[in-house]
């Protein structure tokens, strides 16, 4: 099931509406987010426990976020 923007909202806190129309484009899942946003939190943590580095739309929503944050830097 396609995600809305309140769904991203719920996840990722309030955000700029292009990143939110860019998340819910990708046609990922609220899990598939959050394991994103995981990632882009917590990466570290992550490959320490082995997990393998995500794939497919998890990957692109990892992009995502991180230009996203760089571009505020």
């Amino acid at each position: 099931m396609t995600m809305t923007s309140e769904d991203v909202i719920a996840i990722l806190g309030p955000i700029d509406e292009t990143l939110i129309a860019d998340v819910v484009a990708t046609g990922a899942n609220q899990a598939e987010l959050a394991e994103a946003f995981a990632w882009t939190n917590s990466d570290e943590a992550l490959m320490g426990e082995r997990r393998p580095l995500p794939t497919g739309r998890t990957a692109l929503l990892i992009d995502l976020l991180v230009s996203d944050e760089e571009e505020l830097d």
